[in-house]
């Protein structure tokens, strides 16, 4: 029986080994990154990790572990009143570990440790880095390593040297290391509860120090470990990605912080009773924390319902491929927006830059949109239907969730616990990436096209 029980285990073993290695790249990803919510929960559910010693239940913990990993910032409580010191060194290690990606983690032991990169981790890597091939992969995580701290530690230089005359070394050093990497991975999570609860950056808005500090690292954050390196690297000779990703940046920034001052300019909730210079910097600061950072300089529950459509707006575009921030991405709208201009001069092919763009790739950008889309509105629906909110703030939760941004219209706490959990799957289904879900898990085994139907035609719009 001892013998019998021995060879099940090790049939069992072997057979786990063979299902583990015959997964793609994909699959690994988003497994991972569910069991690094799954750790990150079982840590934040211990009595240690809560200021008051008594353990805040499975699901608030599940809800901070997956917003934290997968760097979207909705919170159920106040990071700073509700988290210990060790629930903040937890939330803050899971915001680094889900911004940068867990094979950039992993990644820094093998370079540490004169490690060999085999072809399964080059495909992973790849993967998590959104690269179309591998070429160069190891290069570009040596430079996604090493300019990520660079520039967290810039960022938090900065902001330590800002609150130390007021606050002291201790609270200065740790206010400024967790808001650089808050910032930096679009995480918007903050420990400045001690001074407001809840208030988030709003004791700032008058600060043009923070803000701006912590707008630059959303900002370098946002576009994307393939543009720094191209920016850095061969400044006059970017790809058309490249230029894609900066001039639509600009365009967001330039564009947002005109719409939000144009909605919120005289709203006497918001921005309407600031001076002219704080209305200019908190549009500015509205419209780069929109596009997935999360941090809130002004109450988002009293925008104008212009100022919310705004931001929605900005929320869904997010940032660029590849890079810590969520939603679409803006080489995905440009594609979307490319393709209806074509369509709509009576062309058939999609072309910038004297490039034309692969139906395919167009396809991808017609799916993601209408993908995220259709979530958000049906969350919308589910939320206002579960519980005591509007289907416009419902609708501003699921966008922040599907894009992991992280703003909130200060609906989060009053949610349904069913609306909780669908939260939650939105957050993790926004991070890892709706596409490589698809291809991942509903697309395990590539079907081919055996047959074909004859073609019919109809009539469209």
């Amino acid at each position: 029986m001892t013998g019998s029980v021995k060879m099940d285990r090790k049939l069992a073993r072997s057979v786990a080994r063979r299902r583990l290695k015959g997964l793609r790249a994909t699959q690994v990803v988003a497994l991972v990154f569910l069991g690094i919510i799954l750790l990150g929960t079982v840590l934040l559910a211990l009595p240690v990790a809560s200021r008051d010693g008594v353990s805040c239940g499975l699901r608030p913990a599940l809800f901070t572990a997956t917003s934290a990993t997968c760097v979207t910032g909705l919170v159920l409580f106040d990071t700073f009143t509700q988290w210990s010191g060790f629930g903040q060194v937890v939330i803050i290690s899971l915001i680094q570990i889900g911004g940068l990606g867990f094979m950039s983690i992993a990644t820094l032991f093998v370079f540490l440790f004169r490690r060999k990169v085999g072809l399964k981790q080059r495909m992973v890597m790849a993967q998590a880095l959104s690269l179309n091939d591998m070429g160069d992969v190891v290069r570009l995580q040596k430079w996604v390593l090493v300019g990520s701290f660079t520039v967290e530690a810039v960022g938090a230089g900065i902001l330590i040297l800002r609150f130390l005359p007021e606050h002291g070394i201790w609270t200065a050093l740790k206010w400024g290391v967790f808001h650089s990497v808050s910032a930096f991975c679009n995480a918007g999570f903050d420990i400045f509860g001690c001074i407001t609860p809840g208030a988030s950056l709003m004791e700032f808005s008058s600060d043009p120090v923070v803000l701006l500090t912590l707008s630059a690292l959303v900002i370098v954050g946002g576009l994307g470990f393939l543009v720094w390196q191209e920016v850095l690297t061969r400044p006059r000779r970017l790809s058309v990605y490249a230029r894609l990703v900066l001039i639509m940046t600009g365009l967001l920034l330039a564009l947002g912080t005109l719409g939000i001052a144009l909605a919120e300019w005289d709203n006497p909730m918001t921005i309407g009773p600031m001076t002219t210079a704080d209305k200019l910097l908190n549009c500015f600061f509205q419209s780069v924390t929109s596009r997935t950072a999360g941090f809130a300089a002004v109450d988002q529950a009293l925008l104008t319902d212009a100022g919310k459509g705004i931001t929605m707006m900005l929320m869904l575009v997010g940032g660029s491929s590849g890079s810590t921030a969520g939603g679409v991405k803006t080489v995905t709208m440009v594609v979307l927006l490319l393709f209806l201009w074509s369509r709509a001069r009576g062309k058939s092919t999609v072309c910038v830059f004297r490039r034309t763009i692969p139906a395919g790739r167009v396809m991808d950008a017609m799916t993601i949109f209408a993908l995220v889309v259709g979530l958000a509105v049906g969350g919308a629906v589910f939320i206002s239907a579960t519980g005591p909110v509007s289907f416009t703030d419902g609708l501003f939760e699921t966008v922040s969730a599907l894009a992991t941004v992280g703003v909130t219209a200060g609906v989060t706490g009053r949610l349904s616990i069913a609306a909780q959990l669908m939260i939650i799957l939105y957050m993790y289904f926004g991070r890892v990436g709706i596409l490589t879900l698809s291809l991942g898990f509903l697309m395990g085994d590539e079907a081919e096209e055996r047959f074909r139907y004859a073609s019919t035609d109809l009539l469209i719009g």
